[in-house]
């Protein structure tokens, strides 16, 4: 493992090699204390974050690293008009890790190929997450003692949830797995995560109503609403508030249940709910550090080399239609690579944001 860019990067042996390294940090935390000394992490944060960055902080000096970086793009060269891929460049020169969050989708995988170091994706706009996920499996593994054959509910934003979309492409490795998404249809899992999971086999289901399926419940985790991926302010005000978890839903769950938040919450999760045994948000975040202390020993500890440019099909003069993906950024040189999905009708996937554009979209921009 060289770079951590999807949950997907990762085997699941692997996955199973982070969760005993995280669990003997947890135990040991002195016999860790100094096996990064003289480690750089730089913390490149173009988007607001508390636990992300924080935690990979916290981590890197819980294993007597340092860190240097900066907390929003105001901060960064960026402003003036650098391009990430320079930026990358110039920061692996100083440091021997990164981790990066960005709001552009693929930005933290056009920073692996430019960087002479490994990198970590710390969030990229709505796509990926895979070290909070990382963070919900050994919250999971600690508190429910195994990945599999659990009744996973995930409610609020599916659609932009960057956290959503790395947890079930990482449970859906592990078997018996069942699905319960809960959101509105505005909010709905991107088709390509449905995908995803009928192609892995696994039962999932998709309702409107938290109530009807309490019972039903392992794990429910919770996402906020999030104010910052919506094109306007009525859009937003329109979905806020659907789902709030109060102690009357609680009262219809199992006994048995663990409710987690990738954090943070506005008001999806009610204060009453946190003095519930059953809430484990606070805890998880506490695991986040954890976690990320075993992921970053890790990919210190491997020789690799980064992994070719080029996978896929590079369409010549076609563009990705997500104008979130990092392909669009004008201050990036950066040549959109597409993966054939389908051949007829064409259908193909953006390899930065997994975007799926279909053959009357490619042909609209061309007209």
């Amino acid at each position: 493992m060289k770079n951590l860019m999807s949950i997907t990067d990762l085997t699941v042996e692997e996955i199973d090699e982070l969760m005993a390294v995280a669990e003997d940090i947890i135990a040991n935390p002195v016999k860790y204390q100094d096996s990064c000394r003289h480690k750089l992490l730089a913390t490149l944060f173009f988007e607001p974050s508390t636990r992300t960055r924080l935690s990979f902080e916290a981590a890197m000096h819980r294993l007597g690293g340092s860190v240097i970086g900066f907390s929003d793009s105001g901060s960064s060269s960026s402003t003036k008009g650098e391009s990430l891929s320079d930026t990358a460049q110039v920061v692996g020169s100083y440091v021997d890790i990164i981790a990066m969050r960005h709001p552009k989708e693929g930005a933290p995988y056009v920073a692996s190929q430019n960087a002479s170091i490994p990198v970590i994706n710390a969030g990229d706009g709505g796509h990926l997450h895979p070290t909070q996920t990382l963070t919900d499996l050994l919250t999971m593994k600690e508190e429910k003692g195994r990945l599999e054959n659990l009744t996973i509910g995930i409610c609020g934003d599916l659609k932009n949830g960057r956290t959503v979309h790395s947890l079930i492409k990482a449970m859906s490795c592990f078997k018996g797995n069942k699905f319960v998404l809960i959101s509105t249809k505005e909010l709905a899992l991107p088709m390509y995560i449905k995908d995803l999971l009928s192609a892995s086999g696994l039962d999932y289901k998709e309702v409107t109503s938290l109530d009807e399926v309490m019972d039903e419940l392992d794990v429910l985790y919770m996402t906020r609403i999030q104010r910052e991926r919506f094109a306007s302010e009525e859009e937003y005000q329109a979905q806020k508030g659907c789902y709030i978890l109060d102690h009357e839903k609680m009262l219809k769950a199992k006994s048995d249940l663990i409710v987690l938040h990738p954090l943070p919450r506005v008001d999806e999760i009610a204060i009453e709910v946190d003095d519930d045994s059953r809430a484990m948000y606070f805890e998880q975040a506490k695991y986040g550090m954890y976690v990320r202390m075993a992921l970053i020993l890790t990919i210190l500890k491997k020789d690799g080399t980064p992994a070719p440019l080029v996978y896929g099909k590079c369409h010549s003069g076609v563009k990705c239609s997500n104008p979130k993906c990092i392909t669009n950024y004008e201050n990036e040189p950066i040549t959109p690579i597409f993966n054939v999905i389908e051949k007829n009708p064409t259908v193909v996937r953006c390899h930065y944001c997994e975007k799926l554009i279909k053959s009357e979209d490619i042909d609209k921009q061309f007209e």
